[in-house]
């Protein structure tokens, strides 16, 4: 699949199944993120890969924060935020490692990263992987960053889900981007 065809056709895939990405897959993919535009070479991507059974920690870690976030939360709710690491069969956590007091501000970085989780969703869509990045209240959770290896400072961008689409994919509607598009404001 060439570029604009893949920029223009890439659609999120919520329901994934076997077989996950190959390592060689995974690998392009991780290429891919790390050709993201990245203002001051900082590099503040890191990723955390995660097939088979080492989503298990994964659930564990959202399972943990759902009963540490949600004092009602009953068995269903936990089995429920369990389940959500073992929806696909891989999933890739990409975080930005940010370095404070530089010169390039954390936003810069933070969007380093998010452009790395992009590559990803791109990479995949290219190579006919089903994608789907979410995030929700767990990214921003201190002690999840810390399960997950990384310091408060630092920003889950995303937690990028891969594998075989399950289904019909659901098309985007065909529009132009004239609505988005603004114009200068007189003075």
């Amino acid at each position: 699949m060439d570029t604009l065809t893949a920029l223009t056709t890439r659609v999120s895939v919520p329901r994934l199944t076997d077989p996950g990405p190959s390592d060689e897959q995974i690998d392009l993919l991780l290429r891919a993120a790390i050709r993201a535009p990245d203002h001051g070479m900082l590099r503040p991507w890191r990723f955390i890969v995660l097939r088979g059974d080492q989503r298990e920690r994964l659930a564990d870690i959202m399972e943990q924060h759902t009963a540490e976030s949600f004092a009602e939360a009953d068995p269903c709710t936990l089995a429920n935020a369990r389940n959500k690491a073992l929806r696909a069969p891989a999933v890739i956590v990409v975080a930005a490692e940010v370095t404070e007091g530089h010169k390039v501000p954390v936003w810069e970085q933070v969007l380093a990263a998010g452009a790395a989780a992009q590559n990803i969703m791109l990479a995949a869509h290219a190579l006919g992987i089903g994608a789907m990045w979410r995030t929700g209240a767990i990214a921003e959770d201190a002690a999840v960053k810390r399960r997950l290896g990384f310091a408060d400072k630092d920003q889950v961008v995303a937690f990028i889900y891969l594998g075989t689409p399950a289904g019909a994919l659901k098309p985007l509607p065909d529009e132009t981007p004239d609505r988005y598009v603004r114009e200068l404001p007189d003075d």
